[in-house]
């Protein structure tokens, strides 16, 4: 029996040194995987700033011709009330009031409050 024992323990050692050489392969194989995985994120996240910087620039630019429309639109409604009023030489005069001197009061205006009872 302790030779068999002894075959066995040879038989279990031999397949324990057959894996740990397969593990080295299996252990080659993730590190090729896992940088293929870091290369693709790096990429991917290259793309996504990029694609970041990209918006940026575009609502930049929008905000550029939100305000160009702006002025623009204050332009032509200043343009518009400068048409629509005529010159002041073409305006009616004004009247002004006759002076205090020729008023009359009229009857009724005529007794201070004090009087009335």
């Amino acid at each position: 029996m302790n030779k068999f024992v002894s075959v066995f323990f040879a038989a279990v050692l031999a397949l324990a040194l057959t894996a740990c050489g397969d593990n080295s392969k299996q252990a080659a194989d993730a590190k090729a995987a896992s940088d293929k995985a870091a290369a693709a994120a790096k990429e991917a996240s290259d793309k996504a700033a990029a694609a970041a910087k990209d918006a940026g620039t575009a609502a930049a630019n929008a905000g550029a011709a939100a305000t160009d429309a702006a002025k623009a639109a204050g332009t032509a409604a200043m343009d518009s009330m400068k048409a629509a009023t005529p010159p002041a030489s073409t305006m009616a005069p004004a009247t002004t009031p006759p002076p205090a001197s020729t008023m009359t009061p009229s009857p009724d205006q005529s007794k201070s409050d004090s009087t009335k009872k």
